[in-house]
């Protein structure tokens, strides 16, 4: 799957979410709620590595937070490029991949 289908996919979640519990996805909340899926991602790593109060949960199910938290952040950014009508694909490719001819 290319990083446009799944934006496509995750816009369609967002959307439906966004409309049952009355949310406005304005510019503001696009950066701001990429911002707080970091933050929670941090506290997953922080709690996975032993960092952080574990509140009880097990190896197991702190991992499963972390996976999930990833999700959230590469979700949020997937919907953040959409909304600005960004090619993540060809951003990649500008700034990172450009790197790989040259090592």
């Amino acid at each position: 799957m290319h990083l446009k289908e799944l934006a496509e996919e995750v816009e369609a979640v967002s959307a439906v979410y966004a409309h049952k519990h009355g949310i406005e996805r304005t510019p503001e909340w696009f950066v701001l709620k990429l911002q707080e899926e970091v933050g929670e991602l941090a506290q997953a790593f922080l709690m996975r590595t032993g960092q952080a109060r574990d509140k009880g949960k097990t190896t197991q199910e702190l991992d499963a937070d972390f996976r999930a938290e990833l999700a959230d952040v590469l979700c949020q950014t997937l919907l953040l490029a959409r909304y600005h009508g960004i090619d993540l694909e060809a951003a990649v490719a500008d700034k990172w991949l450009v790197w790989g001819s040259n090592t």
